[in-house]
């Protein structure tokens, strides 16, 4: 999961990226990076870290222009190379340069079409520098020397006839402007607004609604599933559906835990979701133990707070915040093996012992995905003191890899793989465990637009909305596997190219 955003203005904007991505950090702490344009000139800074530490002052001082991109980076395959740090450049045609959420499912079969066909090179692993030199050559098959909208539709036309895949994308064509897109099932998210700035409107796009709130952008809408935008250098507005057929399932995962809660994706406002998650929850805790003996809830911070709170008041029971974390550790799923993964729950979470000392304790999270915090923070309230451990999540047990973007594990490291609840249960040391239902999930969301009829909710199910191969499924354990990750190379150096600063 990464963070975009992209910005045509009348003014230097660098502030306004660099804000922008400060705001979206939570959707990638590995690396960041921004591009932007003046004079005919490209203006690039990226690198391994937090968008405080890789943009100083000097680099914002370079960084001059009125548009531009940028992008913070989580690593799907558990790679920390600064070589996939983005937004990622090309010089021919015209100069682009890209930005992507999510991933492609055939990237391979790309990389090889694109090296045969299209006699273009690929210089890293990642499959943004894929679809960027994809649209490149779809770009180039226009012929035209200066593009006109058309142009630019009929290229991301040519995009979604070969990528496959999730894919939310900003880039920035030198001299011509902004392009912004998604992938014809809208999987990940993508917005856009805009703002009275100077001598005139300014457009801003990005990952999640909060960024423009912050910057002061009135939330226009989401980009819809297969469309394209494109706000041209004299900062006019076009945009067009460029799919013969689309069908809108966006990522449920994003309204469970990957958004921001002060977000509002597809019109439903994600804190909202959250609640009715909480409440439905809860309803179904009562149903199956009408006499729990459950004297207090406490969530597992961050994300599940709302839907603990809510499970609280259904339940008539106390709520209390029982664990206080530490902001410096990044997300434990995502690190790489299982010996830094536990080391870093402790370090993350430490209890208030007195809120958990002989009394029985339930405790919500938003998932359970490998269980290992799910099982040291169940130890971790036992020696705090209490009697018994309670275990409830906010979302269905998460049993299949997810191929749209979440470095979520090889199916075999998912603890629900193939198993019963009570099996996750005992092996996360819980006394009792509740799982939210699949359809109670949907109806959460469902609720905030009922324009939405389909979700992406394959690490529950299975289904791939795209349709994804076993071939394609095997290759991804090999990648994302522990033992993979152990053996990786991290390399933490920051990228200079020709233009950058």
């Amino acid at each position: 999961m990464c963070g975009i955003t992209g910005i045509v203005g009348s003014s230097q904007l660098n502030q306004e990226l660099y804000d922008g991505l400060t705001v979206l950090q939570h959707r990638g702490q590995d690396a960041a990076g921004m591009m932007t344009y003046s004079d005919n000139r490209l203006f690039q800074r990226k690198g391994n870290g937090l968008v405080r530490d890789v943009f100083q002052e000097r680099h914002m001082q370079r960084l001059q222009g009125d548009i531009g991109i940028g992008h913070v980076r989580y690593p799907t395959a558990g790679s920390s190379s600064s070589a996939e740090a983005q937004p990622f450049y090309v010089n021919s045609p015209y100069g682009i340069c890209l930005a992507h959420n999510g991933n492609l499912t055939n990237a391979e079969v790309l990389k090889r079409e694109l090296y045969i066909d299209d006699r273009r090179h690929i210089n890293t692993n990642s499959d943004s520098e894929i679809l960027l030199n994809v649209l490149a050559h779809e770009l180039l098959q226009t012929g035209s020397l200066h593009l006109r909208p058309q142009d630019i539709f009929n290229a991301v036309r040519g995009v979604h006839r070969r990528c496959r895949g999730a894919y939310a994308v900003v880039a920035m064509i030198l001299g011509v402007g902004l392009v912004a897109f998604r992938d014809p099932f809208g999987i990940r998210p993508l917005v856009y607004g805009v703002k009275e700035a100077g001598s005139g409107m300014q457009t801003m796009v990005a990952s999640e609604s909060v960024a423009l709130d912050v910057l002061g952008y009135e939330l226009v809408r989401d980009i819809k599933p297969g469309e394209v935008v494109f706000i041209d250098k004299d900062r006019q507005f076009h945009s067009q559906i460029c799919v013969e057929e689309s069908t809108h399932a966006p990522c449920i995962f994003e309204y469970v835990y990957f958004a921001r809660p002060d977000s509002i994706i597809e019109n439903v406002y994600v804190q909202k979701a959250r609640m009715r998650m909480g409440q439905r929850l809860a309803q179904k805790l009562l149903q199956q133990w009408p006499d729990h003996d459950i004297d207090v809830v406490i969530p597992i911070p961050d994300t599940s707070r709302t839907a603990a709170l809510e499970m609280a008041n259904v339940m008539n029971c106390k709520y209390r915040e029982g664990f206080i974390k530490n902001r410096y550790i990044g997300r434990t799923f995502i690190m790489p093996g299982q010996t830094q993964r536990k080391k870093s729950v402790r370090q993350k979470l430490n209890p208030i012992n007195l809120e958990y000392k002989d009394k029985n304790v339930l405790l919500v999270d938003d998932s359970i995905v490998r269980g290992t915090t799910s099982k040291e923070i169940v130890q971790m309230a036992r020696d705090a003191g209490a009697r018994k451990v309670y275990f409830a999540s906010a979302s269905p047990p998460v049993r299949f890899q997810n191929v749209y973007g979440i470095d979520m594990p090889a199916a075999n490291e998912l603890i629900a793989h193939g198993k019963e609840a009570e099996q996750v249960c005992k092996e996360i040391g819980a006394d009792r465990l509740f799982y939210q239902e699949l359809d109670d999930l949907i109806w959460a969301v469902h609720q905030g637009n009922k324009n939405l009829e389909l979700f992406e909710t394959s690490v529950f199910t299975g289904d791939y909305i795209t349709g994804v191969g076993n071939e394609y499924l095997r290759s991804l354990e090999v990648v994302r596997s522990d033992a993979s990750k152990q053996d990786q190379n991290e390399d933490y150096t920051s990228i200079d190219l020709v233009n950058s600063v």
